[in-house]
């Protein structure tokens, strides 16, 4: 069973049909539990009602959350959710809140981890970057991952790059491929911008979501790319974070010879059920994981 530290927010997402528990290392933490993985999650609650309520949800999941704190100051992360006729979201996310400043100490005494995941909006804060640099440097063998989380406004790279130049993985969906690459919206070399992208970070397998279009992945000198399925969108909170999870589920478990094609069908598979359902943490009953 892989072990996989997943660093950053924790937070209730606050959508139109209610309110769900999210934030993107939790939603990747709640999916590899899912997929068989034994996911730790490295964040922090408030000392309130809906800490507790987090708390509780986290460990029925099956996620370890001996390595949340619970802030003695900060309340508990929200997001207000707004939806398009698409299902598409945009967030207004609170600040500060007991996730801008995660302690590691405890995640420090864990066994090595087979993988570190982090997205970046955690990294809005001062005290987190240190915090999962510590985490990094305690931990040389472990795989790094970083699912790019470009949220305005805590959508600074200059923040965030030292952290993106350690990674070996690094997935980003189509906007801030772009972005990174000073690309116009309607470029679609998909190859060059993975190729761009993965001499600027000295070779990381790179991963590019398109969506409804599907996603690809440039591995060194291996290419791959897959279509998504078909499915009536609900909302598209999480569907990303789900994705994220089946790619690194599969990539630790393909050991030095990952099947991408095989891998990225799965992941899209697992994308396109989440963003069919209401919520970032949909229950499995009428789900099989393709893994």
């Amino acid at each position: 069973m892989h072990r996989i530290l997943c660093f950053g927010e924790v937070l209730w997402d606050l959508l139109p049909r209610g309110r769900f528990l999210g934030g993107a290392p939790l939603n990747v933490a709640y999916h590899l539990a899912q997929l068989g993985c034994a996911p730790t999650l490295v964040s922090a609650v408030g000392r309130d009602e809906l800490g507790q309520e987090a708390l509780a949800a986290i460990t029925a999941a099956g996620v370890n959350a001996s390595t949340i704190t619970q802030h003695l100051t900060l309340a508990t992360g929200t997001a207000e959710v707004q939806l398009d006729a698409s299902g598409q979201a945009k967030f207004q996310i609170e600040q500060p809140v007991a996730w801008d400043e995660i302690a590691v100490e405890a995640a420090l005494g864990q066994p090595a981890p087979g993988a570190i995941i982090f997205g970046t909006l955690a990294l809005r804060s001062p005290a987190n970057r240190i915090a999962l640099t510590r985490l990094l440097n305690a931990f040389p063998e472990a795989r790094i991952v970083c699912d790019l989380n470009l949220r305005p406004p805590f959508d600074d790279l200059a923040l965030v790059a030292p952290l993106l130049d350690r990674c070996h993985l690094l997935k980003l969906n189509a906007d801030e491929a772009r972005r990174l690459c000073e690309r116009a919206t309607d470029a679609g070399d998909w190859r060059e911008m993975a190729s761009e992208l993965a001499r600027r970070h000295h070779g990381a397998v790179i991963c590019i979501t398109r969506g409804a279009e599907g996603a690809c992945v440039l591995d060194g000198a291996i290419w791959a790319e897959v279509g998504a399925p078909r499915v009536t969108v609900r909302d598209t909170v999480g569907a990303g974070d789900a994705f994220t999870a089946a790619l690194e589920a599969g990539w630790l478990c393909a050991g030095t010879q990952p099947d991408w094609p095989r891998i990225l069908r799965a992941a899209c598979s697992l994308g396109g059920f989440v963003a069919s359902h209401d919520g970032a943490q949909p229950a499995y009953e009428d789900f099989k994981p393709e893994l």
